[in-house]
């Protein structure tokens, strides 16, 4: 059986996607708008190491898997369509009519591949030092390259859009005031924003609400790039971004709180500790909005140990429903005020940071590499599918901590403009 063949059994002959090997055999639409070029015997043994996503990702990532268009096109394309999706029968099949060889080829992984021994090197998951390398492993990668691809808000979470044609720094200072605005933040008060990023949420509570902010990351070279911001925009005397864990944050009596893209990289059985470290970091009557991706049910899996996610991207993540976590916030303490999905935001979102990158490639080669800019481009363009078929969805929850008369403090009704 040729690889065309196998592929071809696989997708169908319909897929709109061309194939070629270096084997010589050809399937699919000749033509095509999408290409995929097996270009090495390599690429066959990742894919029989490890059928499915993984050795999929392993093959493109190391370039011995070549895709000739564009990426989010080829995975809505082919979206539920992997090696797993054969009968165990055909698999077989398939596998034998390839011979030994691929599965007996010594293939190294590709370096940016996160190892699970140098993970388990640094204990259970989510312990302090794990928990460092694995914000290391995604966020250091080269400020340069963040700033390619996410423009010069550096907000790397999902933006609001105004409107489906706004501009991805319009959507960004969109999220940012949402934020600030379901806050209720006001001049003088003190906001404490943890896994702040670069900085974008304490720089806007700053400049616009004149609010004393501190952010915090574990990413040593997003502290340096938000500290030389701060100082450049002339914040420093109300805005701080320190390179420490949240949980090392000693002040308290804080207004405010926010928390932005930071709960994926708790961990399920760590939430009740962190939503309560918060909020013994208010004052009566402050507030928390937490704003993360989720499962859109309970029913899925938290954590994929062999994901390509958690192998090449986010080590450790792990992503629950909205439901669970409005109960652990209820169960700590808060009080839900407002809760919104942003879904369709996030993948308008991943759309624009996707043409960033096409729009700088050749720099980001040259800065990252062609691994690593790869496995970038991969996992954004999967995104913005997971975005569009609810296989991940984006909430915000606003939780306040009532006052000693169980007062929420807030109004009776939301303003016309929120949300």
């Amino acid at each position: 059986m040729t690889l065309a063949q196998i592929f071809e059994k696989i997708v169908g002959p319909d897929a709109g996607v061309e194939f070629a090997a270096y084997d010589g055999s050809k399937a699919g639409s000749l033509g095509a708008d999408i290409r995929i070029e097996v270009k090495s015997p390599v690429a066959v043994a990742y894919l029989a190491q490890a059928p499915g996503e993984l050795g999929l990702a392993r093959a493109y990532v190391s370039g011995h898997l070549d895709v000739h268009g564009d990426m989010y096109t080829l995975l809505d394309r082919m979206w539920s369509l992997t090696l797993n999706d054969l009968p165990l029968g055909e698999k077989v099949a398939a596998i034998r009519s390839l011979g030994a060889k691929p599965l007996l080829m010594r293939v190294p992984l590709p370096p940016q591949e996160m190892r699970r021994s140098a993970l388990a090197r640094l204990g259970s998951r989510h312990a302090k030092q794990r928990d460092a390398e694995a914000i290391h492993h995604h966020y250091d990668v080269s400020n340069r390259f963040y700033e390619w691809v996410l423009g010069p808000s550096m907000a790397y979470t999902c933006a609001v859009f105004p409107s489906a044609d706004a501009s991805l720094e319009d959507a960004q200072f969109t999220k940012f005031d949402l934020v600030a605005r379901k806050l209720g933040l006001e001049p003088g008060m003190r906001l404490l924003d943890v896994g702040c990023g670069w900085g974008g949420m304490v720089m806007h509570a700053a400049k616009h609400y004149g609010v004393k902010g501190l952010g915090v990351t574990l990413s040593r070279q997003q502290a340096e790039w938000a500290q030389k911001a701060i100082a450049e925009a002339g914040l420093s005397e109300l805005a701080e971004v320190r390179y420490t864990d949240y949980r090392d944050v000693a002040e308290t009596g804080f207004d405010r709180v926010s928390s932005i893209g930071l709960t994926e990289h708790i961990g399920k059985d760590n939430l009740p500790s962190y939503f309560s470290f918060l909020y013994d970091k208010l004052k009566p009557g402050g507030r928390l909005l937490n704003h993360c991706i989720t499962r859109p049910t309970g029913t899925e899996k938290t954590f994929n140990k062999g994901g390509f996610i958690n192998r090449y991207v986010f080590p450790d993540g792990e992503l629950e429903s909205v439901g669970y976590l409005v109960r652990q916030m209820e169960d700590i303490g808060y009080e839900i005020r407002h809760e919104e999905n942003l879904r369709e935001h996030y993948a308008l979102t991943l759309r624009e940071w996707c043409a960033n990158l096409d729009a700088h490639w050749d720099e980001a080669v040259a800065e990252v590499g062609q691994g690593t800019a790869r496995v970038w481009r991969l996992y954004m363009a999967g995104c913005v599918v997971g975005f569009e078929r609810n296989k991940v969805q984006l909430h915000q929850v606003l939780g306040v901590k009532l006052d000693e008369d169980s007062s929420a403090r807030v109004p009776l009704r939301p303003s016309l403009d929120w949300p």
